[in-house]
């Protein structure tokens, strides 16, 4: 029976990828210029919107100005909001009910931008619907759940994108153009900074997930994306200096200020730090140093404007304080690049692989703050057992099931909860891989 648990992961594993192969794999995809198809007639892709909050409606905008692209219908819980979204970009339908946008027949692909606790829930109905989906991360806050909604979308054929944003920054591009031509030289350090312009409320950071997973989790996905390889590891600290009330939070919630160290291979390190104050404006920095240089981004501030006085001597004005300002254009980008994706049935640029490496970073990195040590990222991905592909749990810490129904803790066995996605399976169809495991 045990034989049996394990060869059924295997199979329903057969011809992925790893979801740990390198990250370039799928971080170069994110480079991509939007370059839209025109040598034949094709029929718009119609897209429906779930959520019209900001993000909702930055990318409602993009996507009213994509080429080939065209938006039907959009949804809010307050339907007013939707209706508003609708007439601002005159689209003709509008709902309070999201159901209603994934169930739609002309529908060809879904933006989920409510809540992130439907997130996982709206991915899995999308794929049962036959629908592409564009999911702001996270896919889920549970490891298990986003197995399964990953694993949903590749079952069923459809693409998934995870809005991973920073990863479409023009500066941040240029960082990681810069290393892969090899600029400066072989990568020895790399740098991230991410601290807000002031802490959240309580009640947003109350039930959360913590600072790793709200807010430390771009800069761990920006690490992965310009070493362009896979962490090995991770040494997290955290501590509490703005916001004294949200001490008695549990866990990393009571933290507004971290760090963290990720060994990647080749010796190669990255230093992350993070708080929710900044006193001088919202500061998103990057620097990597290599063997023949180093390369470094500033801030983004609304113009380039300096004052020279006797007192003073720069910027006239402080940087961007809020990250719809500071990264408005790399959220439009990353929506043009899914519609580039859609329109010519070419790669997606930011996979569900992705969201999920992501994931498990920030999972680590609570973990290592938890107890005080390095923590490998196979403990995290060894926590997960899935009898198929959309039924998973975590199951790492019960005592009471077989252990050899647990998977193994390393980090390259990944691939055996993770069904390969619809862009892989052109490069050689499932069946074909499926016959080359059972005949040889």
């Amino acid at each position: 029976m045990v034989r049996l648990g394990s060869a059924l992961i295997a199979i329903f594993a057969v011809g992925s990828a790893s979801a740990f192969a390198p990250a370039s794999q799928h971080a170069v995809r994110s480079t991509h210029v939007l370059q839209m198809t025109t040598t034949e007639a094709k029929d718009p892709v119609k897209v429906g919107v779930i959520g019209c909050g900001r993000i909702g409606i930055v990318h409602l905008g993009a996507i009213n100005k994509a080429p080939g692209v065209v938006p039907i219908v959009v949804s809010n819980p307050t339907v007013s909001k939707a209706e508003d979204a609708a007439k601002k970009f005159g689209v003709a339908k509008f709902t309070s009910d999201a159901m209603e946008v994934i169930t739609d027949p002309d529908v060809d692909a879904v933006w989920i931008c409510s809540p992130s606790q439907f997130h996982a829930d709206q991915i899995k109905a999308c794929a049962a619907n036959g629908k592409h989906v564009f999911c702001e991360k996270p896919i889920a806050t549970d490891l298990a759940e986003t197995v399964e909604a990953i694993n949903a979308c590749n079952e069923a054929g459809v693409k998934l994108m995870i809005g991973l944003q920073r990863r479409f920054d023009p500066n941040f591009l240029r960082v990681r153009r810069a290393i892969e031509e090899k600029e400066v030289g072989d990568t020895i350090i790399i740098k991230t900074c991410s601290r807000d312009p002031s802490p959240p409320p309580y009640e947003y950071v109350k039930g959360g997930g913590g600072i790793f997973n709200d807010m430390a989790v771009h800069d761990l996905d920006m690490t992965r994306f310009l070493a362009g390889d896979d962490p090995i590891e991770i040494l997290a600290v955290g501590s509490c200096h703005i916001d004294k009330s949200i001490e008695d939070l549990p866990g990393s919630e009571a933290f507004d200020t971290a760090s963290c160290i990720v060994r990647y291979p080749n010796g190669v390190s990255a230093m992350v730090d993070v708080c929710r104050q900044s006193s001088y404006g919202y500061d998103q920095r990057a620097e990597v140093l290599g063997t023949s240089g180093m390369i470094a981004t500033d801030n983004v501030y609304p113009n380039t404007a300096k004052i020279y006085k006797n007192d003073y001597t720069g910027n006239a004005d402080m940087p961007f304080d809020f990250f719809l300002s500071r990264y408005f254009e790399a959220y439009v980008t990353e929506t043009e690049a899914f519609c580039e994706s859609l329109v010519n049935d070419s790669e997606v640029p930011c996979t569900g692989i992705d969201g999920l490496v992501a994931l498990v970073m920030s999972l680590a990195a609570d973990k290592s703050a938890a107890e005080g040590r390095w923590v490998k990222f196979s403990e995290i991905i060894g926590e997960v057992y899935c009898s198929s592909p959309t039924e998973c749990s975590l199951i790492a810490n019960d005592d009471m099931f077989p252990e050899g129904f647990k998977p193994v803790g390393d980090i390259t066995n990944l691939d055996k909860i993770v069904l390969p996605d619809v862009d892989q399976r052109k490069e050689e169809s499932f069946g074909d891989k499926l016959k080359s495991m059972i005949w040889g």
